[in-house]
């Protein structure tokens, strides 16, 4: 089990930080001692579920979709056409 002290502010309940330390915890609470708290935390390691699979690895909807076998080629797309007018950089040409 591992113990660590988080800081809250006590007018909104943020955390402001998570300290290793209580030294710690407590000189951030000594930054603004009216507005601030700390309490331990505990993290237990038992806690951790470890959760293996073994089904196919591929997505539902992948099933049953045929093979992509065709590629399309540059006839297959439509261009726009060039611009005919002039380049803005051309227009503003201050001599």
């Amino acid at each position: 089990m591992y113990d660590y002290w988080v800081v809250i502010d006590k007018t909104t309940g943020r955390v402001i930080s998570h300290c290793g330390e209580e030294t710690d915890a407590l000189m951030m609470v000594g930054f603004n001692p009216h507005k601030r708290t700390y309490r331990k935390q505990k993290f237990i390691m038992d806690q951790v579920i470890t959760v293996t699979s073994t089904t196919d690895k591929q997505l539902p909807g992948q099933h049953g979709l045929p093979a992509g076998m065709e590629k399309l080629s540059d006839k297959d797309f439509e261009y726009l056409p060039e611009s005919q007018s002039i380049p803005l950089d051309n227009l503003f040409v201050v001599e």
